[in-house]
């Protein structure tokens, strides 16, 4: 959700920004005027301090600083352009006469922006999620490159601008509905993560996906399995874990939502004994017929080097608090051949409403690293992919939901879970979950 400002606002915005321009550039006046600095320079303070305001508001505080920040960048931006004409023209007409007023009102110039510029900088740099690591390096970067520091500048003000208005009408929204708890169904919500990731606290494997199912009603639980297994043994685990959940709550059954390895990982669940506790599983980016590319490759690395790798994988994993991690074992699982005879074994139960969600990534550069580098390698082996599965895998149960955007860009695997808490161009990830969890609502799970 993309908000335009309304035309006083941008007028309001317009006017402080001229303001403040005018105190830059009153330098060439103040020369031999000094006493004027005891007004001047607290109203320019006054001015950092008050710009923006009565051009729209925030409702949090993160946001409001954040909205802070990218009105003194828009803000410094026009005090620029405004700005060089001024300078330009003081030292044509009166650089000859008194060379100490020009360069004065040079200095007092410059100093002004630049309080301006990293007033609005630190505020969004201290506050903006959708920054990341990438735009915050680049602005470091680039700030020094003539031309292209006001390109960065853009850009920054820009994601700042998108990021405020989307997570101010987010919790906006959330407040309007807040009594109609769109998400709280009959059964809790388990969420079930895919391969070589583990539920964690200090950062969610779902983004903000159960924050935003909690904020409309959702009672939310995590898989807790391990990172990497054979499907048979997280099976075992999810099994486990669904009747402890049963057990404590008395809830009698779940709603499983898996992602990747996990939707498999659930159904061998259900066919294991688990059915009884599950109302419904709706799989996320699952491959059902597994990934062609990663039998070849399987193939085509020696023995000694697999080893190698998987070695290191479940030391570090092991060092994470993973107990007993197979990489070997998960990867095998994941092969085209061994997910096709799986598909044929188990089909979806008849007490269990089950469905699926698939997305496509349109283009490499659209997925972050290494989904940006795999997506040519299953693009070469299946065509369509999200990054890692083919599009034609994702399919299972009563309905299926193919997801793909009309922008260049598309979903990665990734994307699905907000790996990246990304506001993505044309899907709004959080606002799909709980679109899915109120549907489960209204069928009566």
């Amino acid at each position: 959700m993309e908000r335009k400002r309304h035309p006083r606002e941008i007028l309001i915005l317009t006017l402080q920004t001229l303001f403040y321009a005018a105190i830059a550039n009153s330098g060439i006046l103040l020369a031999g005027r000094y006493l004027w600095l005891l007004l001047l320079v607290p109203m320019s303070l006054a001015a950092n301090l008050l710009i923006g305001v009565g051009t729209g508001s925030a409702p949090s505080f993160r946001l409001k600083l954040c909205r802070h920040g990218t009105c003194c960048l828009i803000a410094f931006w026009g005090s620029l352009v405004a700005s060089i004409p001024v300078q330009v023209w003081n030292i044509v007409r009166f650089y000859a006469e008194n060379r100490f007023a020009t360069l004065f009102a040079a200095v007092w110039c410059a100093v002004l922006l630049l309080i301006l510029f990293w007033n609005g900088i630190l505020c969004v740099y201290a506050t903006s999620e959708q920054l990341g690591i990438r735009y915050r390096v680049l602005g470091l970067l680039l700030g020094w490159v003539p031309i292209a520091h006001l390109v960065m500048l853009s850009i920054i003000i820009s994601v700042c601008a998108r990021e405020v208005a989307e997570e101010s009408f987010h919790i906006l929204r959330n407040r309007a509905r807040a009594q109609e708890q769109v998400c709280k169904t009959k059964y809790p919500v388990l969420l079930v993560h895919g391969v070589f990731f583990r539920d964690s606290r200090l950062r969610n494997y779902w983004g903000r996906i159960p924050k935003e199912l909690t904020a409309n009603g959702a009672e939310i639980y995590y898989g807790n399995h391990s990172s990497a297994a054979s499907v048979e043994k997280s099976a075992e685990e999810l099994k486990k874990r669904m009747i402890e959940i049963v057990t404590e709550t008395g809830c009698e059954k779940v709603n499983l939502i898996a992602h990747s390895k996990g939707g498999l990982d659930c159904r061998l669940a259900i066919a294991n004994g688990a059915e009884p506790y599950v109302a419904s599983l709706t799989t996320v980016n699952t491959p059902h017929r597994g990934c062609l590319f990663a039998d070849d490759l399987l193939n085509r690395i020696p023995a000694p080097v697999q080893q190698k790798v998987a070695a290191g994988y479940q030391f570090a994993a092991g060092r994470l608090g993973d107990p007993n991690p197979d990489f070997m074992a998960a990867v095998r699982d994941l092969t085209a051949e061994r997910c096709r005879s799986f598909d044929c074994a188990y089909p979806a139960p008849a007490s269990v409403y089950c469905q699926s969600v698939g997305s496509e990534l349109k283009r490499a550069k659209g997925g972050r690293f290494p989904l940006n580098f795999s997506y040519r390698l299953v693009r070469h082996y299946e065509g369509a992919n999200d990054g890692l599965v083919a599009t034609d895998s994702f399919s299972f149960g009563e309905r299926y939901i193919r997801l793909t955007p009309k922008y260049r860009r598309g979903i990665s695997h990734g994307d699905m879970i907000d790996l990246n808490r990304e506001n993505i161009r044309g899907f709004d990830v959080r606002e799909f979950y709980v679109g899915l969890v109120s549907d489960l609502k209204s069928r009566g799970f």
